[in-house]
């Protein structure tokens, strides 16, 4: 990936050319669930015989959300906390990849906001440390105060310092009265990854460890059944095609939109991807450096976030980090990145037709 990077074609959309600047409350604003899971509900998980932990997820997660919203509806005074609503201030689904809990978690989301008339914060736990870098510490604290719920999904514990650092805001948000529910990021068994499990997050975040109640949700990943695996890369001229027939697509060459990745911070790159109807990657190659290696995986969970298809020619998105990234300590972002990367090819291919 070096050397001089040629600029996408004339009269064709570049992802590279966008650089949008967010303002601090848009950044709150938009920490909502996912376009997938703007319309889920408790009412539409669908728990299996097989796994009566699933329906009991359902019943603890709905009447923690309950609690929420009998909770006191806000602050006394200015400087005053919020008294907390009885029960615990934390709940932890406590699964593996593909069971349900996003499903879940966005289900109380709705539950809280949409049924219950109260405030309530959405993002995974990238979007939240990335909140903190854009905002500073205290402010995201004080931008995320009011809320009555913060969710907190793909809880990681990849990076010690973001680590501490969530701990330290969870803390905080507690003081204030706030509630919070958290995921982990687990990955498939065929992935050879073991389940992030509730002693490893409750050992992680210290002195809040025990006011988290855990619920189980057992189950098979349901994502993952007999996908294929990474779709046969498209050739140049079929990418062009489609970026040129689909309104609303983007053309860059991969090594562009990599280099733009390094100039745009994190947080923003959700509003990047925004508008756009599928993004075209001409000539995608193999990715060797960490730092470029993690940015990818944030932009690949805001395409995943959207349903966003990824037209691509070159290397597989099975073969787009290096193994030296793969058996490395951010493993997992980059597993979780070829998964989500592989499933938007797969739709980006059946646009070429």
């Amino acid at each position: 990936m070096t050397g001089s990077l040629p600029r996408p074609e004339a009269g064709l959309d570049s992802l590279a050319d966008r650089n949008p600047r967010v303002p601090p409350e848009q950044l709150v604003a938009e920490l909502v669930p996912p376009p997938r899971f703007a319309d889920v509900r408790f009412s539409t998980y669908v728990p299996s015989p097989e796994h009566p932990s699933q329906a009991e997820a359902v019943a603890g997660m709905s009447a923690f959300g309950a609690s929420v919203v009998a909770g006191d509806s806000g602050r006394k005074g200015l400087f005053r906390r919020r008294s907390a609503p009885s029960g615990p201030p934390g709940m932890y689904l406590d699964g593996g990849f593909g069971v349900g809990k996003t499903h879940l978690l966005s289900s109380l989301y709705h539950q809280v906001v949409t049924e219950g008339g109260r405030r309530a914060a959405y993002g995974t736990f990238v979007e939240y440390t990335n909140l903190v870098g854009a905002l500073g510490f205290l402010p995201a604290v004080e931008a995320l105060a009011p809320h009555h719920l913060v969710c907190i999904d793909e809880f990681e514990l990849d990076d010690p310092g973001d680590t501490v650092l969530m701990s330290r805001l969870m803390r905080e948000l507690v003081d204030r009265g706030v509630k919070l529910a958290a995921t982990s990021n687990t990955l498939p068994g065929a992935l050879g990854e073991g389940r992030f499990a509730a002693q490893d997050f409750q050992r992680e975040i210290q002195a809040l460890a025990g006011q988290f109640a855990v619920q189980r949700v057992d189950g098979e990943d349901y994502r993952h059944r007999g996908l294929p695996a990474a779709p046969a890369p498209l050739s140049d001229d079929d990418v062009r095609r489609v970026a040129a027939a689909r309104p609303g697509a983007t053309f860059d060459p991969f090594g562009r939109v990599l280099a733009h990745l390094a100039e745009v911070h994190p947080s923003r790159y959700g509003a990047m991807v925004g508008s756009t109807s599928a993004v075209c990657l001409q000539g995608v190659g193999t990715v060797s450096d960490q730092m470029v290696g993690l940015r990818l995986v944030v932009l690949a969970d805001r395409l995943y976030d959207r349903d966003i298809p990824v037209v691509a020619s070159g290397v597989p998105f099975d073969s787009v980090f290096t193994e030296e990234l793969l058996g490395g300590g951010y493993r997992k972002k980059y597993l979780r990145a070829v998964s989500r990367l592989s499933a938007l090819a797969r739709d980006g291919a059946a646009l070429a037709g």
